[in-house]
């Protein structure tokens, strides 16, 4: 689990109390239940006018994939490539088939068991890159939710600004009335731009950085299997693959297999 989002929200929420308290305010001078309801109710009702109730339920998937690592990293994929290039190389492209059951990414599975059916190395490509396409279009529509949601709040959050403000000018001559609705008036574009910047913006930036990751990683399998169907050496295969990583983790990647086989 990346727990970093949590931490940076407990974080988040922890410090601007504590700009509260040491402002000789009170916490409870900044909690307003009217104020939550047109910032948060307005915000969830805009989503549902802007997506079909099929996004909307997974709503919550979205939340926990930005707290979800990837399961595998790329230097990990690369050693897998690597090891399943010398099997290639040492018994054929059908001794492959024997490899699938220890591959746990369905993708890379996939592109396996397509070499092993000696499908046409272009179609092989265009399959997989088709693939890789979908999946970029499911992330972005997925950041599109957290960043409508994003946009929203701090709107909601002036809308409830103009609800105060109006509230306020039609009772000036009752002096009692000027505090809350100025309390309104202020606190919904304070809770507006707590939740954009502080969830939903930096959720929407951690899932397209999650997204990339997870393209690199599918775009190496591609290349490595690829290679592996064109019968190149493994150690060739180790070293293409390798540009894909930055040069300070690049010798700490591959296996002694592949070292020795072509050593």
């Amino acid at each position: 689990m990346d727990i970093t989002t949590i931490i940076g929200v407990i974080l988040g929420f922890a410090l601007i109390g504590w700009g509260i308290i040491s402002g000789s305010a009170s916490l409870g001078d900044y909690i307003d239940p009217g104020s939550v309801v047109i910032v948060v109710g307005g915000m969830f009702s805009g989503f549902l006018v802007a997506f079909p109730i099929k996004e909307v339920l997974n709503l919550g998937k979205v939340f926990g994939k930005t707290m979800k690592n990837n399961e595998f990293d790329v230097d990990q994929i690369i050693t897998k490539i690597i090891e399943l290039a010398n099997v290639a190389r040492r018994e054929g492209l059908l001794a492959l088939e024997e490899a699938v059951s220890e591959i746990k990414d369905d993708f890379l599975q996939k592109g396996v068991m397509l070499i092993v059916d000696g499908t046409d190395p272009e179609l092989v490509k265009s399959i997989l890159e088709t693939e890789i396409e979908n999946l970029s279009e499911r992330h972005a529509k997925n950041r599109s939710m957290l960043d409508t949601m994003g946009s929203l709040a701090p709107a909601f959050g002036m809308v409830g600004t103009l609800i105060g403000l109006v509230a306020m000018l039609q009772n000036l001559e009752d002096p009692s009335s000027i505090g809350p609705s100025m309390a309104v008036a202020l606190l919904t574009t304070f809770y507006g731009s707590l939740i954009a910047n502080l969830i939903m913006i930096p959720m929407a930036g951690k899932l397209s950085l999650k997204s990339n990751e997870e393209v690199l990683i599918r775009n190496v399998m591609v290349e490595g299997l690829l290679s592996i169907q064109a019968g190149e050496n493994p150690r060739i295969i180790e070293e293409k693959l390798k540009v894909f990583l930055p040069p300070s983790v690049r010798k700490t990647v591959g296996t002694q297999e592949a070292k020795s086989d072509n050593g």
